[in-house]
């Protein structure tokens, strides 16, 4: 502890900074601290796109793709050019949280310039899976091994 004060001087020395107590939430992510840990979760966001997708009130599903389905590029195009890309523009940053959408969301993100309207019923399936487990996040253990390091290059 003594160390990030130290540190928190030498940088106030040199910038001025606010100290605005812990952090709960950042760009998004809401933040929770214990004992225990830390937990990262993108609650609000997940509500925040139901919401201007008009599925608040939606079904929820048991996986975030069906797997049964094979997805084309040929098919009945969808109509709206910028609605699919924007969708998938925001999945991308719900995966910070949610690992477990990557494959589908890595898989539906080919089709990025020309959609069709199974390629946007899938999309609102991601949604309406996340709908289920909208609580969900990732836990920093508090006593883990890992240990963030950092390089520069300077050139």
């Amino acid at each position: 502890m003594e160390n990030i004060h130290h540190l928190t001087a030498l940088l106030d020395q040199r910038f001025t900074l606010n100290n605005m107590g812990n952090l709960n939430y950042f760009l998004g992510f809401a933040i929770a601290r214990g004992s225990k840990g830390i937990i990262l979760s993108q609650r609000k966001y997940i509500i925040d796109l139901l919401s201007e997708n008009a599925m608040l009130n939606c079904s929820l599903v048991s996986t975030p793709m069906n797997f049964f389905v094979k997805y084309h590029a040929d098919g009945e195009v969808f109509p709206d050019p910028i609605a699919y890309p924007r969708l998938i523009g925001k999945l991308i940053y719900l995966t910070n949280t949610r690992p477990n959408i990557i494959d589908v969301f890595n898989h539906l993100s080919q089709y990025v310039s020309a959609p069709t309207k199974d390629h946007h019923q899938a999309v609102f399936r991601i949604l309406r899976y996340q709908k289920g487990s909208i609580g969900q996040g990732i836990f920093l253990n508090a006593k883990s091994d890992i240990h963030l390091k950092s390089y520069s290059d300077l050139d």
